[in-house]
């Protein structure tokens, strides 16, 4: 292995809470050396704007002939945005830019279908590598996921590989597991033996999020008052956990619109919330259920950890315990950042990044395309370079 260097992240989730999440870290791909800046930077509105269009249009698009002329503008403006928060990341901390390996970029996702039976999956996530690497003058690792697809992988979670990396540096045992709460959930484990396995559990804060917004109450429900609020309609529970997602063995992955916040139509607000949290919970349940041995804890990582009426959901549900990753001295709100600088590192280091145990793919694989400064000649003069 070569000695370790430093590697930027970005990640902005499905939840589209408008967030740009920037994370620093040292490595060489295999273990973890140092931690860097990490930070969370806002999109302008109007940046947020065209991202939440693209996503909507996706949906009428999904994936059937040309692609909505939308996606342009916002790849445009989004990758624009993030390579700022870069640059202003490293400024404000006094990092050299001229010290980052590679930045790992993984765009924006506007539509994910997994594959099904005799069909291949389908993924589009919105980012310009090579514009990325002009503006700030450092090579780029971006599109993760189409490769996996095109192999006959999900795409999804990439996560698990960096997740193994931080439960190694813990010296957690495997009765312990990771769980990220995002617009979607998801689920890693790791066996004595190195068996990775990841998953997504089912929805969590993407329907909660967009059912508060429904109803004019906010842009999530803050620290899970309005789900607290409201009574679980058991009966409609039951109907939607029986859904063969729940028990379909991995591996699997969800569009953040498999599960819509409409499925709760009819409630209140409160019970829809409610119901809601529950679903997300009982998914992660089933998911518990589905791992080779009885887990003990889950480290739980993602926004959706601070909600402590979905925290306390998924405790009941699972029977395990449920605690916060910063209890273990992660920086919970940066990890997903810090993944994908991890995967740029794996990327050159030459390391697989999808297993048959967590994408799907036969053999494991690596992932992203590299692209370095000056490798477009279509930015020629674009004015969008440092």
């Amino acid at each position: 292995m070569k000695a370790p260097g430093w590697f930027a992240g970005l990640m902005t989730g499905t939840v589209l809470d408008g967030q740009i999440d920037i994370a620093f870290i040292r490595t060489d791909g295999d273990s973890i050396a140092e931690f860097g800046p990490a930070t969370m930077v806002s999109y302008p509105d109007d940046v947020r704007s065209v991202i939440t269009e693209a996503v909507k249009h996706a949906q009428d698009w999904n994936f059937n002939g040309d692609e909505p002329p939308i996606f342009a503008e916002a790849e445009h403006a989004l990758t624009r945005a993030q390579a700022r928060a870069v640059i202003d990341t490293a400024l404000a901390h006094d990092f050299p830019l001229q010290e980052i390996a590679a930045i790992g970029f993984h765009g924006q996702t506007v539509l994910h279908r997994p594959p099904y039976k005799a069909r291949r999956g389908e993924t589009r996530q919105l980012g310009d590598g090579a514009l990325m690497a002009e503006m700030i003058g450092r090579p780029v690792v971006f599109d993760f996921r189409s490769d996996d697809v095109a192999a006959g992988g999900h795409g999804a979670p990439l996560c698990p590989c960096y997740h193994a990396a931080l439960l190694k540096r813990a010296g957690a045992d495997e009765t312990v597991a990771v769980l990220n709460l995002g617009g979607v959930a998801n689920i890693t484990w790791q066996g004595k033996d190195g068996r990775l396995i990841g998953f997504d559990t089912g929805p969590a804060n993407a329907p909660i999020d967009d059912w508060v917004r429904m109803h004019n109450a906010g842009s999530m429900d803050d620290g899970g008052h309005i789900a607290a609020s409201g009574n679980v309609d058991k009966d409609r529970l039951t109907i939607l956990v029986s859904k063969s997602y729940f028990s379909s063995s991995p591996p699997k992955s969800l569009d953040r619109n498999d599960f819509m916040a409409s499925i709760a139509n009819g409630l209140s607000l409160e019970d829809g919330a409610a119901l809601l949290t529950a679903l997300a919970a009982a998914g992660v349940a089933r998911a518990v259920e589905m791992l080779p041995i009885r887990i003990e804890r889950l480290i739980v990582c993602g926004g959706g950890r601070h909600n402590p009426t979905l925290m306390k959901a998924i405790a009941e549900a699972t029977g395990v315990i449920a605690e916060p990753a910063d209890n273990l001295g992660w920086r919970s709100d940066a990890i997903e950042a810090e993944c994908f600088a991890y995967l740029a590192a794996r990327h050159i280091a030459g390391l697989p990044v999808s297993y048959p145990e967590t994408t799907g793919v036969t053999l494991p694989m690596s992932a992203g395309r590299l692209v370095a400064p000056g490798a477009s000649a279509t930015l020629a003069g674009s004015g969008d370079t440092l």
